[in-house]
């Protein structure tokens, strides 16, 4: 099987060396998305609410370039830089993510690239 790299314009640019996602079999698995405006390339301003809102539009939109969903995600694994903010993160996680939430893992970090207080990376099935 091979390995299909995913990009859409819909997201932002990746800012390293790596894939939108990668599509394999009938898995996607995408890279971590942080708050960034996919026109501007920069980390959008507000709280966690805002900026969990826009990492989970970015993820939208590269899991609809590589034939999923979100609610075809399987995994979920979220990085905070402040813990305190869970509460609320999970407010709007919880409104993106459908009926049958998937299993996630949320991890406490010192820090992410360009500020940002979350970043989500996703797997899910492809239709």
């Amino acid at each position: 099987m091979l390995r299909e790299a995913i990009s859409t314009e819909r997201a932002p640019q990746a800012i390293g060396p790596y894939e939108q996602a990668i599509k394999w079999g009938g898995l996607l698995f995408t890279s971590g998305q942080i708050a960034l405006d996919p026109v501007t390339g920069t980390l959008i301003d507000g709280d966690i609410s805002a900026q969990t809102r826009q990492v989970l539009e970015n993820l939208k939109a590269v899991l609809e370039a590589g034939g999923s969903s979100l609610n075809h995600v399987i995994k979920a694994t979220v990085y905070l830089t402040d813990l305190n903010s869970f509460a609320k993160m999970n407010e709007v996680y919880a409104e993106y993510l459908g009926n049958v939430k998937p299993a996630r893992s949320t991890v406490g970090v010192a820090s992410l690239p360009r500020g940002a207080s979350v970043e989500i990376d996703l797997v899910a099935i492809t239709l």
